[in-house]
Order: C-alpha cells, then sequence, then structure tokens
C-alpha cells in the first residue's frame, strides 16, 4: 500500500507523513497572519456591535452610502418644488 517511507517523512503506526516543503509552511504561517490581522481588524471596528455593547447601526457614527447624492437629484430635477 503506500510504499513506506522512500521520499522520507515521519511514519506513525504504518502511516509516513510527507515533510513539508519551505514554501508550504512560510505560504501559511502568512496566509495565518493575514487571517489574524483581518480579524482584528474587524474587531477593531465592529466589537462592540458584535458584543451586544452598541446597536449595529450606531456603531458606524452615523455614516451613510448616499452621501448627500439626493440633493442633487432634486436640484436638477426641473419638476421638484426646491
Amino acid at each position: 500500500m503506500g510504499g513506506g517511507g522512500a521520499h522520507g517523512g515521519t511514519t506513525y503506526k504504518g502511516y509516513t507523513i510527507p515533510h513539508n516543503k519551505r514554501w508550504h509552511t512560510v505560504a501559511g504561517k502568512g496566509l495565518c497572519a493575514v487571517m489574524w490581522f483581518w480579524v482584528f481588524y474587524r474587531a477593531k471596528q465592529d466589537g462592540a456591535a458584535l458584543l451586544g455593547l452598541r446597536h449595529p447601526w450606531d456603531v458606524h457614527d452615523g455614516h451613510s452610502h448616499s452621501h448627500g447624492h439626493e440633493h442633487e437629484i432634486l436640484a436638477s430635477d426641473p419638476l421638484s418644488p426646491l
């Protein structure tokens, strides 16, 4: 069945676990670091809402996605009472 440890590795109860290549280890640690930085960044941004200390709509200090563009539409509409 598996051919033993011909390619190197650690054998445990008849199963040979191959050694990792260096770039696999470095890439795995790098992606793990990126994941944890992202988790901590999101916890900093939304942690109070996640823990229930603030309402989700209060967390972002009232910033909306519209940015006031509805006023430009009303001002450019010739039928608008404004």
